[in-house]
C-alpha cells in the first residue's frame, strides 16, 4: 500500500525568527519593548548583509545582556560611556556598522556628556535610545524621561516640576546640533508602529555607512514591572501618556 502524502502548507514567514538571533532565554519581562526591538535590529542587519561587519556597544541597564540575543560582534561599555566606546571603534574600523544600545536612564543621565559630545561632533555611529520613563533595572526609581505626575519608586506622589524638573526630551535637544544628520522618534507598540521602527533603522544604518553623520533613533517603550502595569495596560499608558510627551515620527533628517 503505497505511503499517503500529506499536503503542507508553507511557513508563516511573517512570525519566523530573524536568523541572527539566538536562541538564548529571554530575559525581558511580559511585554517588555526591548525583545521587539532586538528582532528589529537583527533583521535589518541581517538584511544589509552586514552580519559580519556590524559591531554594538551595550552599557549597564536593561538592554545590557543584548549580546546574547544578537549574533553579531558586541563591546560592552562602562555606565554612559557607549557614544565615546562607539565613536572609538568607528575611527579605527571605518568600514564598520557601529551602534550603541542604551536606555534612558544610561543616556539620559550618567551618560549625557559622552551623548551630546560624539553628536556634536557628527561621529558616524547609530545610537538606538529606549525610552520607558523609568529605571527599569535597578527597582522603578525616577528617570530624566519620567513624565510630570507620574509615580515611581522615588515619586510616589508623582513627579513634580519644582522639585525634580521636567521630561528630558533627548531627541529635540540633539536635532539641534549640525553634527546629527537624523533624529527620530519610534516606538513598538503596535504592528504600524514596528514597521515604521524598522524603517526607521535601516536609515539610520545607512547613513553611518555613508559618513553622513550620527543618527539617533528613540525608542518610546514599555516597561510593564516598573510602572505595575499587565503588558495590554502598559501599551494603552504609553499611547495615551507617553506619546502626548514624546511624539513619534522623524524629527531631523
Amino acid at each position: 500500500m503505497a505511503a499517503r502524502e500529506v499536503a503542507r502548507t508553507p511557513e508563516n514567514k511573517v512570525y519566523s525568527k530573524p536568523r541572527l538571533l539566538t536562541d538564548a532565554v529571554m530575559h525581558f519581562c511580559p511585554g517588555c519593548s526591548h525583545g521587539t526591538i532586538h528582532k528589529l535590529i537583527a533583521e535589518v542587519i541581517d538584511e544589509m548583509g552586514m552580519e559580519h561587519e556590524a559591531i554594538g556597544i551595550s552599557p549597564v541597564g536593561c538592554g545590557v545582556l543584548a549580546y546574547d540575543y544578537i549574533d553579531i560582534d558586541w563591546v560592552e561599555a562602562a555606565h554612559g560611556r557607549a557614544a565615546a566606546v562607539g565613536t572609538a571603534i568607528k575611527r579605527l574600523n571605518p568600514s564598520k556598522l557601529v551602534f550603541t544600545y542604551q536606555g534612558d536612564g544610561d543616556l539620559a543621565a550618567i551618560g549625557t556628556g559622552e551623548t551630546i559630545h560624539a553628536c556634536n561632533r557628527g561621529e558616524n555611529i547609530t545610537i538606538i535610545y529606549i525610552n520607558n520613563a523609568i529605571y527599569g533595572m535597578t527597582g522603578g526609581q525616577m528617570a530624566p524621561t519620567t513624565l510630570l505626575g507620574q509615580r515611581t519608586a522615588t515619586t510616589p506622589q508623582g513627579r513634580d516640576a519644582a522639585q525634580h524638573g521636567y521630561p528630558f526630551k533627548v531627541g529635540d535637544m540633539l536635532a539641534q546640533l549640525d553634527g546629527v544628520c537624523y533624529v527620530t522618534r519610534q516606538s513598538v507598540h503596535t504592528p504600524a508602529s514596528v514597521r515604521r521602527a524598522k524603517k526607521a533603522l535601516r536609515k539610520a544604518f545607512e547613513n553611518s555607512m555613508q559618513q553622513k553623520g550620527l543618527s539617533f533613533v528613540e525608542f518610546v517603550s514599555t516597561c510593564s514591572s516598573g510602572w505595575k502595569m499587565t503588558p495590554v495596560e502598559a501599551n494603552r499608558w504609553l499611547a495615551e501618556h507617553m506619546l502626548p510627551v514624546y511624539p513619534l515620527g522623524d524629527i531631523k533628517g
